[in-house]
């Protein structure tokens, strides 16, 4: 999400302390595993992609073409906000209107973690140079809370608890957030946001059946530290890759991925990296027959390479880039505000074959 700078009289102050504590960190952030097992780090033990956020022009509008399409559930309600449910759920997505100033896209990136507790995981981030610092003031650039965390309470006007619902979030080295929570956290009540009631049902079925969350594409200025940041502060490895350069970091059932694309960059970023869009893993995947369906309900194909709202494109992704020979199909469509959405069949891994399901010898 680009969201635009803030106007309040510290940013500028705030920023600079940032660059400077970046600037810092990078020799840690380049150090090997030996280094950091000789510091006494422990990974955070995530477990799945578990949830994510978008900020929306118009909540109601998003909340019709997304259940339109997916036949999610609200699992659960935060105030203006609405949490829709992911396959079986508990994982979920949220919708949350955008702020004057702010453009739509993606607020954060969700993953679960083993034997979530909040203060431990908060002392870990802290080992890999993640210090404890406020929530971001609406309309401030993320890069002003980078290599921070947080933590913020929500009360019952929000769907929280009566004395506070507690979420864990952090911002890395280019901004972009992400929250950590219980594998069992559904946006809702009680202490860890753990608590929902029975979901909403939608008003329709659906066009395609949701099974998961499968993977992120994130663009970045300095791709390579942000390969070794995550494969280190998560304990994971590469899942496949998408080209000589393109490694994904595997999460969790050898399905989900993040994969962070974009440039070589030295320093201190300059602007905040953005998730460019997110995969949900479906049932019956068939190209012709999504585009098929999603021109049925209203988008047209996209023609010109520049992605406007309501509109379907197919990637082939050819062997260069990990493919299979003729191309591995990937398919997106842009929602209401322009945002990306990818949908993969089940099996994909982000590797080889024709459904991108054979990740089986990663180099």
């Amino acid at each position: 999400m680009i969201i635009k700078r803030s106007r309040h009289p510290t940013y500028s102050s705030a920023v600079d302390r940032n660059k400077r504590s970046l600037l810092k960190a990078l020799p840690f952030l380049a150090a090997s595993p030996t280094v950091l097992a000789q510091t006494g780090s422990t990974t955070i033990r995530a477990r799945k992609l578990h949830s994510f956020g978008l900020k929306v022009t118009d909540v109601d509008r998003s909340l019709k073409f997304y259940q339109d399409l997916f036949g999610c559930p609200i699992q659960s309600r935060q105030g203006g906000s609405m949490c829709l449910q992911i396959g079986d759920g508990p994982r979920f997505f949220s919708l949350s209107k955008t702020r004057p100033g702010e453009l739509p896209g993606f607020s954060h990136i969700g993953l679960s973690v083993a034997d979530f507790d909040l203060g431990a995981v908060s002392n870990q981030l802290a080992e890999f140079g993640i210090e404890s610092t406020t929530a971001p003031e609406p309309g401030q650039s993320t890069l002003g809370v980078a290599l921070r965390s947080w933590i913020t309470t929500r009360r019952e006007d929000r769907g929280g608890d009566s004395s506070g619902t507690r979420e864990l979030f952090f911002a890395d080295r280019e901004g972009l957030v992400y929250q950590l929570s219980p594998e069992d956290h559904c946006g809702g009540a009680g202490s860890a946001g753990t608590l929902c009631q029975s979901a909403e049902p939608a008003p329709t079925g659906g066009i395609f059946t949701t099974i998961d969350i499968n993977h992120f594409t994130n663009f970045l200025a300095n791709r390579d530290i942000a390969n070794e940041f995550y494969t280190r502060i998560f304990g994971l490895s590469y899942q496949a890759y998408q080209g000589p350069t393109s490694p994904i970091v595997g999460v969790g059932d050898g399905k989900q991925f993040l994969m962070y694309v974009g440039g070589s960059q030295p320093g201190a970023p300059v602007n905040p990296g953005r998730t460019d869009h997110v995969s949900l893993a479906i049932t019956d995947f068939n190209v012709e027959t999504i585009l098929q369906k999603l021109t049925i309900y209203g988008l047209t194909a996209r023609a010109d390479g520049e992605t406007d709202p309501l509109q379907h494109w197919v990637s082939m992704r050819m062997p260069n880039r990990g493919g299979v020979e003729g191309g591995t199909p990937e398919v997106y469509f842009s929602d209401p505000d322009g945002i990306r959405i990818q949908v993969q069949d089940e099996s994909y891994c982000g590797g080889g074959g024709y459904l991108g399901d054979d990740c089986s010898a990663p180099v």
